[in-house]
């Protein structure tokens, strides 16, 4: 059995002085005694924990403890200390510390007044507890509550702006519907207009006076009829089946299609054609897609690289073909598109050629985009300018024959 040391008072006897020193000295916060003057009276062996001094150089010390706080602390404590001379008690008061070798620690002092037996002032009883775990998880915390009002702030945001986006497809959507149905009962009024014009023409003698404004007219007619029919497939689902069909010889007749327009620009047009696998069923250039579309969206693309070649230059064409996919490729050597413009030039009625009469209502690239993403593809753009452009079009090998919309 334990027996107690014979230095250890027993229960209901008197406790000695001694024992609450040692008490004291063995807490593991850092005790001061104060008189109400404020002159230190007594430190305990924690002190050396804390700041690297000792008891006996505390108690040498002029204004201690204020030699051991932080500057910026010491003004504070030193009006605490003042008011618990006067018989204040406070609590987790926070300030930093400054050790002998020129590190900083977090504490919190609490403060209590002492009398004696009679009521008799003794001073006051500061403790400091080092709280720099405490601090660190509060500073933690702080970081992540502004990561999580940041985030917050983000999502909420990106929200907003998706909503917006939305807000405004469904807008879009809605002009479209209405421009293809304009686009639709123009044509109607139109192809009178064509017809009735023609007849007139036949019988107009050519000698008449500004007979050559009627081919400007003319024009101006065919013209209109392009804007209407490229509005109407920009915007209206295609209705054309897939197709199994020669790659090679689509291109080849695309070539052949942009011949006039590659000559008046003296712009050469160059095609090659290459598989690097056979797909089940189909010979080596076989591709089952929608031709007239597949030929469209390479006529607007070749004709692009010709109206943005200098003359000499040449326009590249590429084809090929593999197990699963069928690419395109078209490069221009001319004058290029700069960063700030590449990522508009697939929007409605944007154009970067503006100097040409006739050119530039900015459906082409719109129609082209929507066409390829109607065969579940994909279209896109490099370039650098004075260097050139360069379009990929990547669709699949085989298009489901009975797929007639996207």
């Amino acid at each position: 059995m334990n027996r107690p040391s014979p230095n250890v008072p027993k229960r209901g006897e008197p406790i000695a002085a001694d024992f609450f020193r040692s008490i004291a000295e063995h807490t593991v916060d850092w005790e001061s005694w104060m008189s109400c003057e404020g002159e230190v009276l007594w430190v305990n062996e924690a002190v050396e924990r804390f700041t690297g001094y000792t008891p006996t150089e505390c108690l040498a010390m002029p204004d201690y403890p204020l030699p051991l706080i932080t500057p910026e602390h010491r003004q504070q404590i030193a009006r605490y200390f003042a008011e618990a001379g006067r018989g204040s008690s406070g609590n987790n008061i926070e300030f930093e510390t400054l050790h002998r070798d020129g590190s900083k620690c977090w504490v919190a002092v609490s403060w209590q007044p002492m009398t004696d037996s009679v009521g008799q002032s003794l001073g006051f009883r500061a403790s400091m507890r080092d709280i720099s775990e405490k601090r660190q998880m509060r500073e933690q915390l702080r970081l992540h509550n502004e990561h999580l009002e940041q985030l917050v702030q983000e999502r909420t945001a990106r929200v907003a702006e998706l909503e917006q986006h939305r807000l405004k497809m469904e807008k879009l959507a809605a002009l479209g519907e209405l421009a293809a149905g304009v686009a639709h009962e123009i044509n109607n009024p139109l192809a009178g207009i064509r017809n009735a014009f023609a007849l007139l023409k036949r019988h107009i003698p050519v000698d008449v006076k500004h007979y050559d404004k009627l081919d400007l007219i003319d024009g101006e007619i065919e013209r209109i009829s392009g804007i209407t029919h490229q509005m109407y497939q920009l915007y209206r689902p295609s209705q054309q089946r897939a197709t199994t069909f020669s790659l090679k010889q689509s291109v080849d007749e695309v070539i052949v299609l942009a011949l006039p327009m590659s000559r008046k620009a003296n712009v050469k047009v160059t095609a090659s054609f290459a598989s690097s696998s056979k797909s089940k069923g189909l010979a080596a250039d076989d591709v089952v897609l929608r031709e007239g579309e597949l030929k469209q969206v390479l006529l607007n693309l070749v004709h692009n690289a010709i109206q943005a070649s200098d003359a000499g230059g040449q326009v590249d064409v590429i084809a090929r073909t593999d197990a699963r996919h069928t690419v395109l490729t078209v490069t221009d050597h001319g004058h290029g598109i700069s960063s700030n413009l590449i990522s508009k030039i697939f929007d409605p009625f944007f154009s970067t050629k503006t100097e040409t009469v006739g050119q530039g209502m900015g459906l082409g690239l719109s129609v082209t985009r929507g066409i390829v993403e109607a065969m579940n593809g994909t279209i896109a753009v490099t370039s650098e300018p004075g260097k050139g452009t360069e379009f990929v079009v990547r669709l699949p090998r085989q298009l489901d024959v009975d797929a007639t919309t996207p």
